[in-house]
């Protein structure tokens, strides 16, 4: 038999594993609602559309802030990494596939794997460079440790996320940016053009909605 075959085992004795089958070809018609929105979102984005550019960091800039700032020594570097994120969610933007990742998760994994990226290089010119001891410890204590632990909160948070995606639209929005963007609930009610009381029941059902989905997960 063929050397080369798959089915062979290795050198330690064990089978090679087989070769992975290709994913079927996306069909859009066969996602969730949600799910085609977002692809075709991240579509637009890779076609350089500004509109869709403008709708990715309208429903992701903050998280990808907020997650900046907590790893970040400083909110302008903060700034610059949220800018740097969002050309690389531009740049990878025709490689989302909804069938493997929400959105939410997708914009977090990548947030996360830049922003650990940012800080190993930081680290490398901190030894490379002729600093204080005393300035180079304090900016060294950025390691990959203690990211990580910054990081588990958001990694949790996008569970958060995810359930508050699932609410209907003006739900959704009330929430996210009640929570994430800081806005009053006079000030989104202005924004958005909608009665105050409309925008109150809102987030009183989408808040009632978001605990009963915990409890059911917490279940499983």
């Amino acid at each position: 038999m063929n050397k080369n075959d798959r089915t062979n085992p290795d050198a330690q004795g064990k089978p090679a594993k087989p070769a992975r089958p290709e994913p079927a070809p996306l069909r859009v018609s066969d996602l969730r609602e949600q799910d085609r929105i977002d692809y075709e979102l991240m579509q637009g984005v890779a076609a350089n559309s500004e509109a869709s550019v403008a709708e990715l960091y309208d429903r992701f800039g903050s998280l990808a802030f907020r997650m900046s700032l907590q790893c970040m020594p400083t909110r302008a570097e903060a700034e610059d990494a949220v800018q740097e994120i969002f050309v690389r969610l531009w740049k990878t933007a025709d490689r989302y596939d909804p069938r493997k990742a929400a959105l939410v998760t997708w914009v977090m994994l990548l947030t996360r794997r830049h922003l650990v990226d940012k800080l190993r290089r930081k680290r490398a010119r901190i030894k490379t460079a002729t600093l204080d001891d005393s300035l180079a410890s304090g900016i060294g204590a950025w390691n990959e440790s203690q990211v990580s632990k910054r990081m588990e909160h958001d990694e949790n948070f996008a569970g958060l996320i995810e359930r508050i995606e699932t609410l209907p639209e003006l739900q959704k929005t009330v929430v996210m940016r009640a929570y994430l963007g800081g806005q009053t609930l006079r000030q989104i009610g202005e924004e958005l053009n909608i009665p105050l009381g409309t925008i109150k029941s809102a987030l009183s059902r989408a808040l009632v909605r978001l605990r009963e989905r915990t409890g059911e997960e917490a279940k499983l």
